[in-house]
């Protein structure tokens, strides 16, 4: 699915809130640079369903927020002091909260060298740090829902750095425990269609597109379709 300049894929039933819950989306904001950082979050704070809970100009500082607060989303910027937002990132997705943070990234750029580690650690999607405010906002909605979100641009690049490594697709023994059936979803999953359009595709329904992603998700132990994307790249399927 695309909105402006956003391309999303819905991972949840029910996106209008991650886990049911009634309260705002809650957020932490992490950048070195004081006005960026500043500014993004007097916007967040603007709107009713959203609510900032804290800021952090570094890597650690983010973690260290994070951990205290524990917002269902962090903007992390990629380059940052002390640690950057990749180390950060690790820390924050791999520390086994309940309900989890998702991470955001922020790039000045599209060509950023860290997309591709970023969503192989979990990261939930990234955005360019010039989108609009409207993108800003609803791209927080979008991964606070359960959702991975990327530029169109970055998605680009995130094809090309995978094809650019792979001079021999390596082939992960976890491929094996698919069917068939699961196996040409993500093919399609790796394509950027949504469950509807695969649904057309395969002449299946929706929500039968959508059992095939969560089983084929757990199988290969990715945490969304940002994953299943670089997974199926890495593994020559595309």
């Amino acid at each position: 699915m695309t909105n402006g300049n956003l391309t999303y894929v819905p991972t949840n039933p029910d996106p209008q809130r991650r886990h049911g819950e009634s309260g705002p989306i809650t957020v932490v904001v992490a950048d070195d640079q004081a006005m960026v950082r500043q500014g993004f979050s007097a916007l967040l704070a603007a709107q009713p369903e959203l609510s900032v809970l804290g800021d952090a100009a570094d890597g650690v500082e983010a973690v260290e927020v994070c951990r205290r607060a524990r917002p269902d989303v962090v903007l992390m910027d990629v380059r940052m002091p002390r640690k950057d937002g990749l180390w950060a990132a690790e820390q924050i997705l791999s520390a086994g909260w309940e309900p989890p943070t998702k991470v955001l990234m922020l790039t000045t750029f599209d060509i950023d060298d860290y997309v591709f580690e970023a969503l192989r650690i979990g990261a939930s999607g990234f955005l360019l740090k010039d989108a609009p405010a409207d993108e800003l906002i609803r791209a927080v909605k979008v991964v606070a829902a359960g959702e991975a979100l990327l530029a169109p641009s970055i998605t680009r690049r995130l094809i090309d750095e995978v094809t650019s490594r792979r001079r021999r697709p390596k082939k992960s023994p976890a491929l094996e425990h698919l069917t068939p059936r699961e196996r040409e979803v993500l093919e399609l999953v790796a394509d950027g269609k949504s469950n509807a359009e695969i649904g057309a595709d395969l002449y299946v329904t929706e929500q039968t597109v959508k059992t095939h992603v969560s089983s084929l998700l757990g199988k290969l132990r990715l945490r969304d379709r940002a994953q299943a994307v670089v997974f199926a790249y890495e593994n020559g399927l595309k």
